[in-house]
């Protein structure tokens, strides 16, 4: 089969990385297109404040990364529509907008989950965002917030928001808890209602729905293809992140043969030694391929190395390759 049949069939975002804060930074994201050319990756969020007004390039990318989104935090449609143009500016693929996000911080921003209380606002700032962009805008939000968990609430709230012209939803099958619980606790704690985001797609069949919370292994991918046209997958890809070297021919009906580990640490040499001449310390990469051989002998003395030797002012491309022939010196 051809790729462009490959594309036709299968969109991007049948199988993506979730955005989470601290994990999905630019050098996660090349490691994670090495293992899967297809899989939908996701920045951090990023909020308007921090683009419009900090200093830095919270725009920036690997021109590997495609396809790539911009997870946006904000409430305000004007400053996300200023945001959303220069991201297809820069040549993002999608914009999404967190609706899911339950921290305080968040939350005292007005922007995350707190806002699935107030679907009109969300649905002017998804408005907004379209009028100044071609591509696609997107939200991410849960089944609930608080005591307002109720499915007709969810209804309430994905009817408005498709109203204003957004067509794919990502689903975190638990609700959020704005107070009581911490960001960690409220991706533990609520239970998972997957049956939940099921009726949601049999309710709006012409929406694209993608789901979320509590996804590991590819038989529960699989089960969950055939209800929602998405999966999205969270800590797994990243504390395992060898799974997405599957993901191309088990997701996407690709025949592709799969890299070794060994051939995913050959592939990252040139670029940590980009990093490492740009002023840049091994381990703001290396801390995202620890996970890299999990489960396999000796996948304990690989991580053992790297975070003995990694943070080191002087740890160079050495410290990489030495940390995978300790795999094999046992």
């Amino acid at each position: 089969m051809k790729i462009t049949e490959i594309l036709a069939m299968h969109p991007a975002s049948r199988f993506s990385v979730a955005p989470m804060l601290d994990w999905t930074d630019r050098h996660y994201r090349y490691f994670a297109r090495l293992l899967s050319s297809r899989a939908l990756l996701y920045t951090e969020m990023v909020t308007t404040g921090a683009i419009l007004f900090g200093k830095g390039d919270y725009l920036g990318y690997h021109a590997a990364e495609h396809p790539l989104v911009l997870q946006l935090g904000g409430s305000d449609p004007e400053a996300l529509a200023q945001c959303a143009k220069l991201a297809e500016a820069r040549g993002y693929d999608e914009i999404n907008l967190n609706v899911g996000c339950p921290s305080d911080r968040v939350q005292n921003g007005r922007f995350g989950a707190c806002l699935m209380a107030e679907p009109a606002l969300v649905a002017n700032c998804v408005d907004a965002m379209r009028q100044q962009v071609s591509i696609p805008v997107t939200v991410k939000t849960r089944i609930g917030i608080d005591e307002q968990d109720s499915y007709g609430f969810l209804c309430d709230f994905i009817g408005q928001v498709s109203d204003a012209g957004c067509s794919d939803f990502t689903i975190h099958a638990r609700k959020a808890w704005l107070q009581g619980l911490s960001p960690k606790e409220n991706r533990e704690i609520p239970p998972l209602d997957y049956p939940r985001v099921y009726q949601l797609k049999q309710d709006f069949p012409a929406l694209n729905i993608s789901l979320n919370g509590g996804i590991k292994t590819f038989a529960q991918i699989e089960q969950h293809l055939q209800h929602v046209d998405g999966v999205m997958v969270g800590r797994e890809a990243y504390q395992n992140p060898y799974l997405l070297a599957e993901v191309d021919n088990r997701v996407f009906g690709m025949n592709q043969p799969l890299m070794s580990r060994d051939e995913v640490v050959d592939a990252m040499v040139p670029y940590v030694e980009q990093h490492l001449q740009s002023g840049g310390r091994l381990n703001h990469i290396t801390r995202h391929l620890t996970g890299l051989y999990q489960g396999v002998a000796g996948g304990r003395s690989w991580r053992r190395y790297l975070s003995e030797n990694a943070h080191k002012p002087d740890a160079g491309i050495e410290v990489l390759l030495a940390a995978r022939d300790s795999i094999y010196q046992r």
